[in-house]
């Protein structure tokens, strides 16, 4: 059992991370609309995006591995 307990634990990091990469497309459409435009924010929101998507590929590849064991 401690193989299906590690992968529900993959699968809800990958699940919390989602969720991240989501909230901050909010965040960033938010200040791209705003009158002043924050262009550091911006960017330091968009590498935090680009480190989810790192993050939920390295899991995701966890659980569905390219290569047969």
């Amino acid at each position: 059992m401690p193989l299906s307990k590690d992968i529900r634990t993959v699968q809800m990091r990958i699940l919390e991370l989602e969720a991240e990469h989501r909230e901050l497309d909010q965040v960033i459409e938010e200040i791209t609309a705003a009158v002043v435009v924050d262009e550091l924010a911006i960017r330091r929101l968009k590498k935090r995006k680009l480190q989810i998507k790192d993050q939920m590929a390295l899991l995701s590849g966890q659980l569905n591995p390219n290569e047969p064991a």
